[in-house]
């Protein structure tokens, strides 16, 4: 059985990702506040990553970081302050973790780190400058760290279209706008959490060996086609 720590995974794709996984494997959640479900596989602590002292952890095999953030706004409404949170939760979140958990993390089975990207990282959205910013940075660590970490820690990261999650719920709020978003990829779709979870799964597998410092875009179509 292995053993995964899961950062953020009360809610959203984290959510999904720790209930796929704790029928076969060992899970650590790290989030302020609680899963809604509780199981034999799993270890939950209350704690801030940003702001509170990371809990000891003897043995880690894989590290998920999913934290993320959705701040939609014109430029000339976002706040240094809306940048340097974005910045916060989405590198600063990450860099933290893989600090603290390496060193145990490198003693693991097929250790391996999965990070969280964004589509607006490499398709030019409005209103999407501090989240693709803060994203961008988070590509830039997964490219730097696979190499660095090399041969011994794997480090991926998933970039997701719009899911269907607590933290989108304003933007697919009725049914007109969830048909919209359909219409705007070209597969005529958008991401389920579920779906997203069983890429994480992938990535931390040993079907995932040859694979690191790469970014997925999951995206229904939406970066690579135009229609």
């Amino acid at each position: 059985m292995n053993k995964i720590v899961i950062i953020g995974g009360s809610k959203g794709i984290g959510s999904a990702i720790l209930l796929q996984q704790l029928e076969n494997q060992m899970v650590y959640n790290i989030s302020r506040t609680a899963p809604h479900i509780s199981h034999p596989n799993l270890v939950h602590f209350q704690v801030d990553v940003l702001h509170e002292e990371l809990p000891d952890i003897e043995n880690i095999d894989s590290l998920i970081y999913c934290p993320g953030s959705i701040t939609l706004k014109p430029i000339s409404n976002l706040s240094i302050t809306d940048f340097r949170d974005d910045f916060e939760i989405n590198v600063i979140g990450a860099v933290r973790v893989i600090q603290k958990y390496l060193p145990v993390l490198k003693m693991g089975n097929n250790p391996s780190i999965v990070l969280f990207s964004t589509v607006a990282a490499k398709l030019g959205m409005p209103f999407h400058a501090s989240i693709a910013a803060a994203k961008s940075g988070v590509e830039g660590l997964v490219r730097s760290l696979g190499a660095e970490l090399a041969p011994t820690v794997r480090i991926n990261a998933i970039a997701p279209t719009i899911t269907e999650t607590s933290l989108s719920a304003s933007i697919l709020r009725n049914e007109r706008m969830k048909e919209n978003m359909k219409e705007r990829h070209p597969l005529k779709n958008y991401l389920k959490a579920e779906e997203v979870a069983q890429m994480a799964d992938y990535l931390i597998s040993e079907k995932a060996a040859s694979i690191s410092g790469q970014v997925f875009q999951m995206d229904y179509g939406l970066v690579s086609f135009k229609l």
